[in-house]
């Protein structure tokens, strides 16, 4: 039978590990890596500066954490789209809805991604391309069954030009002093996606 108070503590750390991937997206994507002290992550995350050595190795390791672990949830869920066997047009709205689902929950981590992944050390770096590369491919796939005679050099081309329209949701949701809701915003994004991929 499992220890209930070891159960707890395990639980516990697995939350503050989270709420420290949390503060790190944010201030990361507001003042950038170099821009932000240990000490900083602590007091965001309710911890001393220290504490935060209990749940990650250093600075480098956190933005680690969260970069590698974005990339992998993405990957992840791509390849649920896909196992869900619906047909080719269908399969690729559901990852275009996905992906703008990704980008209008974490917007921080993508402004952190486009600004920070060099600060990344070599072996994450080498994670996440990895699994970027892996993701790409997903759309890749769905496009080449969706058109064959179309080059997959020029899908791949599709694929990331999709991603920098809808990962621009960040940047482009502030207009004139305006927030565009997200209930505007999706529907909207979805529809010039559709347009830029299975249009073209």
């Amino acid at each position: 039978m499992s220890d209930p108070t070891a159960t707890t503590r395990t639980r516990a750390k697995a939350n503050r590990r989270t709420v420290l991937l949390d503060a790190a997206a944010t201030l990361f994507a507001q003042r950038g890596f170099n821009g932000v002290s240990i000490e900083e992550l602590g007091a965001a995350a309710g911890v001393s500066g220290p504490a935060v050595y209990r749940h990650f190795s250093g600075k480098q390791a956190l933005l680690g954490a969260l970069l590698v672990g974005v990339s992998e949830d993405l990957l992840t869920g791509g390849r649920a789209v896909l196992a869900a066997g619906h047909d080719d047009a269908a399969t690729l709205r559901e990852l275009i809805a996905f992906h703008v689902d990704f980008a209008l929950a974490a917007p921080d981590v993508i402004r952190v991604q486009d600004r920070d992944l060099d600060s990344l050390n070599t072996e994450d770096r080498g994670k996440v391309r990895s699994l970027q590369r892996g993701y790409v491919e997903l759309w890749v796939e769905v496009l080449g069954r969706l058109n064959p005679g179309k080059d997959a050099a020029l899908r791949r081309f599709q694929a990331h030009a999709v991603f920098g329209l809808i990962n621009s949701t960040p940047h482009s949701m502030h207009l004139q002093g305006r927030r565009l809701g997200t209930a505007v915003a999706r529907p909207a994004l979805e529809s010039m996606a559709w347009a830029a991929v299975a249009g073209a």
